[in-house]
């Protein structure tokens, strides 16, 4: 055993030798960001713990707003200002559209046949255009309002009999459930059993039998798939019926042969599971953000039911068509998203070529982790950035659609989330209604600077503990 542990010191030790005198010869040829000192093989990995955003964060302080680190022996750049993210995501945003080989994506999404976690080429561009005029289109977004509508209601529903009886509510458990009905209804016409499989999915970093394990979650996903699929193509025989969900349309798609690319059933597959796993957790985590941020600040939510009083009444629900006329709404989801975007660093962004930043030659095949967290707390962009503030949009330009770096809850560019508007208009609406409808308390005589605000870092960063509260109705219906 001895010998063993000999050879392997002997072997880390001439890797960092090495590891050195490769160091300095490439910086006579290239100047990488700045970034601190790994060890061998690891690179980086010790200085992160659970929370891998705010880790990034602390280490940019000292580093700087683009830095140079490894994972392992994987180069990675992290962008942390406005200004650093904009180089990435506008100014070179074609060398870094792509993305790097994922194993889980391989596996679950069909050999990256997807839109989320799929390399940048023509085939990418077909699909994502696809996607964004006959899936994710404003008209097909319109056409699951009726849906969108029931569903918020038997939740309200739900809310108005604990209210009666004066029981608390886990918020965020029933808020991951409406998200889950309502995108397992868009996207296959039906509500599934999903919550189990969704917990594979968030755990693709654990690497305790990583790949056995997705594997084996494949097999149960693509087994769904292909029922839901065959369910679908009988249905449409049986009754010769138009498109309705997103099943119907993708399958329409294929069968007419009117996709100008190769487009088959492992296309599908791969998109319709991106649709699933995009929508189900990512609009419920947001709405239970920002709305633990407004059971912390009374006077904030005071102030948004009274707007809704104005522009919505006390005798009915928020609807759909009340949305856009809801300014300090906007503001506070906004300033919900500046705190807790959901996707701290978006999804990792991979250079095609070699590029220079600012000045700083970032090599190809460095993943980009753009830090929409730390963004968010950057005291030059935000004045008292730790400060749930939403009157600091009032007379402000900055959207978060991707085109103010400021506030990138949905990313930029070419790898923008092409769902943004479906996900805002859920978040928009659930978020309306439980201010609309209910005041709120919380259990057992709790302050509301005592809630817990611990993140659990993942592809979406929800929170530790569970919101929990206690309803009492306020509408005359």
């Amino acid at each position: 055993m001895a010998s063993i542990w000999q050879v392997l010191s002997l072997v880390v030790i001439v890797l960092y030798i090495l590891q050195q005198l490769h160091n300095k010869f490439m910086k006579k040829k290239k100047e990488l960001p700045p970034g601190p000192k790994g060890f061998p093989i690891i690179g980086n990995l010790f200085m992160i713990g659970k929370n891998l955003h705010q880790d990034l964060y602390q280490i940019a302080k000292q580093h700087g707003p683009i830095m140079s680190m490894r994972f392992g022996l994987v180069p990675i750049i992290v962008a942390s200002s406005p200004h650093a993210a904009e180089q990435f995501l506008k100014k070179h945003d074609l060398v870094f559209a792509s993305r790097s080989y994922n194993t889980a994506a391989q596996y679950i999404g069909y050999d990256q046949r997807n839109i989320t976690f799929g390399k940048y080429g023509s085939y990418w561009r077909n699909m994502r255009k696809l996607c964004t005029l006959e899936l994710l289109s404003s008209l097909k977004i319109n056409s699951f309002q009726s849906m969108r509508k029931q569903e918020i209601e038997n939740f309200v529903t739900f809310l108005n009999r604990a209210a009666s009886n004066g029981v608390e509510v886990d918020i965020s458990a029933k808020l991951a459930s409406l998200s889950a009905n309502m995108a397992c209804l868009m996207v296959f016409g039906k509500k599934l059993w999903m919550k189990n499989l969704m917990k594979g999915v968030l755990k693709m970093f654990d690497l305790q039998g990583f790949v056995p394990r997705m594997k084996k979650l494949a097999k149960i996903f693509d087994d769904l798939l292909e029922k839901i699929i065959d369910e679908h193509v009988q249905d449409s025989k049986r009754e010769n019926k138009q498109a309705k969900d997103i099943v119907d349309t993708m399958m329409a798609i294929m069968q007419s042969g009117e996709a100008e690319f190769e487009f088959d059933r492992r296309h599908v597959k791969a998109i319709l599971l991106d649709l699933l796993i995009a929508s189900m957790d990512t609009a419920s985590t947001a709405v239970d953000w920002t709305f633990t941020e407004l059971l912390r600040h009374p006077k904030v939510m005071k102030k948004l039911q009274n707007e809704l009083e104005q522009v919505v009444g006390t005798n009915r629900m928020v609807e759909e068509s009340d949305l856009e006329k809801l300014e300090y709404l906007d503001m506070v989801i906004k300033e919900g998203f500046r705190l807790h975007p959901v996707a701290p660093l978006l999804i990792p962004h991979e250079s095609i070529e070699d590029c220079i930043v600012d000045g700083f030659d970032i090599p190809k095949g460095s993943r980009i982790l753009v830090n929409t967290w730390a963004i968010g707390r950057d005291p030059e962009a935000w004045p008292e950035p730790e400060k749930f503030r939403p009157e600091r949009f009032v007379g402000s330009n900055i959207d978060l659609r991707g085109r103010d770096f400021q506030l990138l809850p949905f990313g930029s560019g070419r790898r923008s989330c092409p769902g943004l508007q479906l996900g805002l208009t859920i978040v928009r609406l659930v978020l309306a209604q439980l201010v609309h409808c209910f005041d709120w308390e919380l259990p057992n005589g709790m302050a509301p600077e005592d809630l817990d605000m611990t993140e659990k870092f993942g592809l979406v960063t929800a929170r530790f503990q569970h919101l929990v509260a206690i309803p009492t109705y306020r509408l005359h219906l």
